[in-house]
C-alpha cells in the first residue's frame, strides 16, 4: 500500500512539473521578451502562432483578411507570430517612412526562411550593415545601368515593343488566351499553356542579363523558375512531396546551368558580350564580395525578381482593363492620337511619345499598386525602437 502510495505520489509530482513548465512555456510565448512594451496583438498558438491564418487564401486584390482584421481590432501597428517567428506588422504610412530610413541602422534587410533555401541569400548575404549598403549601393547602380532610363531610351523600348508586337500577334490568332491561370480541367495542359504565355517575359530579361539564347540553349532554364510564388510563402520543409521540396530540387538544376554559363563567360574572356554578367565578371577582379557563388545566385534572384513579378502584374493588369472598358477606351484614344501626330504610322513608339502620354502612366502605376506579389516588405530590428511614446 505504501509502494502505491509513494509511486501515485512520483506521478502526481511528475504531472505538476511538467504542467508547470507547459504553462511557463505558453506564457513566455504569448509574451515575447522585450525592453519595452510591445504593440497589442497575438502570438497565436505554440509553435505555429498564427500561420494557419494567414495562408487562407483570398481572392480579392485588396489587402489580405488577416491584416484588415487585425488592424480593426488592434490598430495600424500589432504583433503576430508567423511560422514560429514573432513578427509586428505595421500599415502605418509615417511609420514605414520612418522604418526605411534607418536602413542599415535600427533595422536591416530579412527574408523568409523559404526564400532564403530557393534563392540562396545565405550565399548572397553580407556581415555588417555597412557592407550591406555597400552591396545594394553596387547593385543598385549595375541595374540602372543596363535597366536605367537612358538604357531604356535607347535601346530597350524598340527591343520590348519588337517582343509585345510578336506575343500580341500570336496571342490574336488562338481561339483562347490563357494567362496566369487557366481554366482547363487537365493540370499539365495547363501547366504548359501558362509557361509558354510566361516565357517570352523570361527569355527578354535573360537575354538581357546574359545573353541567353533559348534556341541554343542546351537546358530549359525557365522551367526550373516557373511556379516560384507557391513557394514564397510555403513552409521550408525539404521533404519529398512538397512544394518546397520541388522548387528546391528545380532551384539545384537551375543553379548547376547558372554555374555553366558563369564558368563559360570566364573562360573565354575573348568572347566579350554587352551584357549585365560581362559587367559583373569584369567586376570580379575588384570586389571581393564577388565570388562565383555569389554571383550565381544574384543572376537567379534577378531572374526571379523579373519572371514571376512582371507576370503577374501583367495578367492583373488585364484583368483589370477587362472589367473598366472605360479605361480601355481612354487608352486607346491616347494611344491613336499619338500614332495620328507620327509622320510614318508604322514607324515604332519613341521615347519622346512615350513621355508625352500622360494617361498611360497612371494606369501602369496604379496596376502596380494593386499587383503587389509580395506580403509586405521584411526588416530584422537592430535596435529597440520607440513609436509616438506608446511602444
Amino acid at each position: 500500500m505504501r509502494s502505491i502510495m509513494l509511486y501515485w505520489s512520483v506521478w502526481v509530482s511528475g504531472l505538476s512539473l511538467l504542467a508547470a513548465i507547459i504553462t511557463h512555456w505558453v506564457y513566455k510565448w504569448r509574451n515575447p521578451k522585450c525592453n519595452g512594451k510591445l504593440p497589442p496583438g497575438s502570438m497565436g498558438l505554440p509553435l505555429i502562432g498564427e500561420t494557419l491564418q494567414f495562408f487562407v487564401p483570398s481572392k480579392s486584390i485588396d489587402v489580405s483578411h488577416f491584416i484588415k482584421t487585425r488592424v480593426d481590432k488592434y490598430g495600424p501597428l500589432f504583433c503576430t507570430n508567423l511560422a514560429g517567428r514573432p513578427i509586428v506588422v505595421s500599415s502605418d504610412p509615417e511609420f514605414n517612412y520612418f522604418i526605411f530610413q534607418q536602413e542599415g541602422k535600427l533595422v536591416e534587410l530579412w527574408y523568409l526562411d523559404s526564400l532564403s533555401k530557393i534563392v540562396g541569400i545565405d550565399s548572397i548575404a553580407t556581415s555588417t550593415s555597412t557592407a550591406t549598403a555597400y552591396f545594394h549601393k553596387y547593385l543598385r547602380n549595375l541595374v540602372l545601368g543596363h535597366f536605367g532610363n537612358e538604357v531604356l531610351k535607347d535601346h530597350l523600348l524598340p527591343k520590348l515593343e519588337n517582343m509585345i508586337r510578336t506575343r500580341l500577334h500570336r496571342w490574336s490568332e488562338m481561339p483562347v488566351l490563357e494567362l496566369k491561370t487557366a481554366t482547363s480541367t487537365n493540370k499539365k495542359k495547363r501547366e504548359r499553356k501558362k509557361k509558354k504565355t510566361l516565357w517570352k517575359i523570361f527569355e527578354f530579361t535573360a537575354k538581357q542579363l546574359f545573353s541567353y539564347d533559348v534556341e541554343r540553349a542546351e537546358g530549359n532554364i525557365s522551367e526550373k523558375f516557373t511556379n516560384f510564388l507557391q513557394v514564397l510563402m510555403s513552409s521550408p520543409l525539404n521533404i519529398p512531396g512538397t512544394t518546397f521540396h520541388k522548387s528546391m530540387k528545380n532551384q539545384k538544376e537551375a543553379i548547376k546551368l547558372m554555374k555553366e554559363i558563369l564558368e563559360e563567360r570566364k573562360s573565354s574572356p575573348e568572347n566579350r558580350k554587352e551584357d549585365f554578367l560581362q559587367q559583373v565578371v569584369d567586376d570580379m577582379g575588384k570586389e571581393m564580395f564577388l565570388t562565383d557563388d555569389f554571383v550565381v545566385h544574384l543572376m537567379s534572384g534577378l531572374l526571379l525578381a523579373s519572371f514571376e513579378t512582371i507576370s503577374s502584374t501583367l495578367t492583373l493588369a488585364i484583368i483589370l482593363l477587362s472589367d473598366h472598358p472605360s479605361v480601355v477606351q481612354q487608352l486607346t484614344e491616347e494611344h491613336e492620337a499619338v500614332i495620328k501626330n507620327r509622320e510614318n504610322p508604322d514607324h515604332g513608339i519613341s521615347w519622346r511619345e512615350y513621355k508625352s502620354m500622360t494617361f498611360t502612366p497612371q494606369v501602369t502605376n496604379e496596376a502596380l499598386r494593386l499587383a503587389s506579389v509580395a506580403p509586405g516588405i521584411l526588416r530584422k530590428v537592430l535596435h529597440d525602437i520607440q513609436v509616438n511614446g506608446e511602444f
